[in-house]
């Protein structure tokens, strides 16, 4: 079984702890408890440190939370705005690698509880709701905004309403995400990610491409 954070032995506790750690140890919380439930001196401990050394780096649980954020995830919409600058193949095939990227850099991590966690917690806290909405949501959506458009422009897409498409192709990764912390722990509701993410990118594709370029 594993170790409660009140069950680690103090040997195994260290009196520093680079930001990074701290980070892990933070998101390990939010995800299992919720933003709510964490308390910085559980956050301390899972690091296997003071909760003064913690405060050298975090002020607070919400400057620990937008940390989180940026250390995970921010990262992957850099590599989605890198990917989008430098693709030079068609808008299906960008569309298809910025999914499946985003599946494997943050859907099969860790980082996949954050999206479940802004759900059930945005209303008692929105001023990490508008971090992550700012930050996550809007960038997210202006990817998608982008291959969509160029898509069209080239005449490989139909021409959809972009807004309403662009909920539509982040719905299902979303309940992807959300499945797997909250029915599939208690073998509910149970998916294979790749067997899911083949079938809507497929779908998704065949229903964007004009006739003539359906395969």
């Amino acid at each position: 079984m594993k170790n409660t954070i009140s069950e680690v032995p103090a040997r195994q506790r260290r009196k520093e702890a680079r930001p990074a750690e701290l980070l892990a140890a933070a998101l390990d919380l939010f995800v299992e408890r919720g933003f709510a439930a964490t308390k910085l001196d559980d956050v301390a401990a899972h690091a296997g440190v003071s909760k003064g050394t913690l405060y050298l780096y975090f002020a607070s649980k919400e400057e620990l939370f937008k940390a989180v954020i940026q250390q995970g995830i921010l990262p992957v919409l850099d590599q989605g705005d890198e990917m989008l600058s430098q693709f030079d193949g068609d808008a299906g095939a960008l569309l298809e690698t910025l999914l499946k990227r985003f599946w494997e850099l943050v859907g099969s991590t860790h980082l996949a509880g954050i999206p479940k966690l802004m759900i059930s917690e945005a209303g008692n806290f929105p001023e990490v709701a508008q971090y992550y909405y700012e930050n996550v949501i809007l960038r997210g959506r202006g990817l998608i905004r982008a291959v969509l458009e160029r898509g069209i422009a080239s005449g490989q897409f139909r021409a959809v309403d972009v807004d309403s498409a662009i909920d539509v192709i982040l719905a299902p990764q979303m309940m992807l995400l959300i499945l797997r912390y909250s029915l599939t722990p208690c073998n509910c509701g149970k998916q294979d990610p790749e067997t899911y993410l083949r079938t809507h990118i497929d779908l998704l594709l065949n229903g964007l491409l004009v006739a003539e370029k359906k395969k």
